[in-house]
């Protein structure tokens, strides 16, 4: 498979697009063959080594595309559904390994595109509106 790798921490520059293994998934985990990844702020500090990783590694927290295998005792998911998760490193590559429980099931009729988009900012979101600052009738919200 194709992934795109981060050698050493560094500016785009460092970004490498290049051959890799096929990761296979373990106990509880799900191989999803990524049809779209999010671009984020926190992919920039993986890169460029402000939030530390296992060099080499492949950037990408968020994520979308079908389950093309489980790892043993899965049951939540199964090859052939339409998912997307987010917060787990590896999503800028042709396939990736997710633990289960991060998936999210999307209706066929949303665009893989538009659920990868919203998985990051849309649980920013709904944790700064429900736990932060639980928001009721009548605050006033900017919607940036």
């Amino acid at each position: 498979m194709k992934a795109i790798r981060v050698h050493q921490p560094g500016g785009p520059e460092v970004l490498r697009y290049e051959q890799a293994p096929l990761p296979e998934p373990g106990p509880g985990e799900a191989r999803i063959k990524i049809e779209a990844a999010g671009v984020n702020y926190i992919d920039t500090y993986h890169r460029c080594g402000q939030y530390k990783q296992a060099l080499p590694f492949t950037p990408g927290v968020e994520g979308g595309g079908i389950v093309d295998a489980v790892g043993e005792g899965v049951t939540a998911v199964s090859p052939g559904d339409y998912v997307a998760y987010v917060m787990h490193i590896g999503a800028y590559a042709n396939y990736a390994v997710v633990p289960a429980w991060k998936l999210v099931h999307l209706p066929p009729q949303l665009a893989v595109e538009v659920a990868t988009a919203v998985m990051l900012q849309g649980t920013t979101a709904h944790y700064l509106t429900h736990s932060t600052y639980p928001v009721q009738a009548g605050d006033t919200v900017l919607i940036h």
